[in-house]
């Protein structure tokens, strides 16, 4: 919405004719518009965006991957989390007049102090000490609102305080975040980047004319188990099953999904497959790996590397939409280049017409795309 305020270009296309510096509506709007429609609202602009890209979208050969779509958290820290229980148990407390035994404001303070500079050999005890008294103080207060606050009262809140602070580094599906308890901690396998903090996305992509047939979001599971649910999506998108679906390693363990045969890299040590049909798998292997680039631009470009939506349900419908912006974009190129291609055509037709005209034959003008020239009457 202030993109929009400010934005003369992006008002125009918008179809204003006069420059109006004020938002068009709330931008509350957006999120009832999204709550409203939901999922499956979303997946139809996802069909549509398949749709406009036509014979291209219903190619019988698809590669799949996934990825992980990372949340807007900050890194998480116990003792930022202990920090953050505490700062929420005293406005509940100053919200019900509860009388509390300590504030801790200075002792916090100092803590604060003693915390800093951890790694400093010197450091070390007394930033470990600082931490736990920091975790004790989070769980004192915890403990006085469940015994002031009336029966049932915060209930969810309360059970997540004491699920940060009872959890042990054995635990699985730890909280991150206070706000987003759902966030996942998924290690790919990235030497640069070795935990991920949000959900997993499996892309659908064709093989040979690039268009996204499915986004479907995913906690942490195995990526074998994501295959079945992301073809079935792929299936009800654009009405079709594929007939070869190719993937890398990380998906071992399934060969066929209904009527798709599922193609894994592998030497060919058996001599049971014709040559032939080892170079066409072999080029399917090669082919998949054009999916990587994909998933780049898509979280470079249409926002799945950094996901603002609240909730599971936003996971699922960022994909989406990231996916649908790159389909749209992807016909919105070809149709500039085809126009542009037509008009570069048109101007060089012009300039060798007058320069023939006027018996100046030198001008050359390369063509850059090759579409029918056009016909003049002179």
């Amino acid at each position: 919405m202030e993109q929009w305020s400010e934005n003369t270009y992006y008002q125009y296309f918008c179809g204003e004719l006069n420059f109006v510096p004020a938002a068009p509506c709330e931008a509350s709007e957006l999120v009832h518009f999204r709550k409203r429609i939901g999922e499956s609202g979303m997946e139809l602009i996802l069909k549509e965006s398949i749709r406009i890209n036509g014979e291209d979208g219903r190619e019988e050969h698809v590669s799949v991957d996934s990825t992980v779509q990372e949340k807007n958290i900050t890194y998480p820290n116990d003792a930022k989390l202990h920090r953050k229980i505490i700062s929420k148990c005293r406005p509940i407390s100053k919200r019900h007049h509860l009388k509390q035994r300590q504030s801790y404001t200075f002792t916090l303070k100092k803590l604060g102090i003693d915390q800093r500079f951890r790694n400093h050999p010197k450091n070390k005890g007394k930033a470990r000490k600082a931490d736990k008294k920091i975790k004790t103080i989070a769980g004192r207060m915890v403990r006085e609102l469940e015994r002031n606050l009336p029966a049932g009262s915060y209930a969810e809140q309360i059970a997540l305080f004491k699920r940060v602070l009872g959890r042990t580094r054995a635990d699985k599906n730890k909280v991150y975040s206070l706000y987003e308890p759902d966030v996942c901690c998924i290690s790919k396998g990235k030497e640069h980047k070795k935990y991920e903090f949000g959900n997993k996305v499996s892309i659908v992509y064709t093989q040979n004319t690039g268009v996204i047939v499915g986004a479907r979001g995913f906690r942490n599971e195995y990526d074998g188990h994501t295959l079945e649910p992301a073809l079935h999506q792929h299936g009800y998108l654009t009405g079709k099953r594929a007939k070869s679906a190719t993937v890398d390693r990380g998906y071992r363990g399934k060969k066929k999904i209904g009527e798709t045969e599922i193609s894994i890299p592998k030497p060919f040590i058996n001599k049971s497959l014709s040559k032939y049909k080892q170079k066409k798998l072999r080029n399917g292997f090669k082919r998949r790996a054009a999916i990587e680039p994909v998933i780049g631009h898509l979280k470079s470009d249409y926002r799945l590397g950094r996901n603002f939506y609240k909730g599971i349900f936003g996971d699922n419908i960022n994909s989406i939409l990231a996916a649908a912006a790159f389909n749209f974009k992807r016909m919105y190129s070809k149709y500039k280049k085809a126009h542009f291609g037509f008009f570069y055509n048109w101007l060089r037709n012009l300039v060798m017409a007058v320069s023939e005209l006027s018996g100046k034959n030198n001008i050359s003008i390369t063509p850059k795309y090759e579409i029918p020239k056009l016909k003049w009457a002179f």
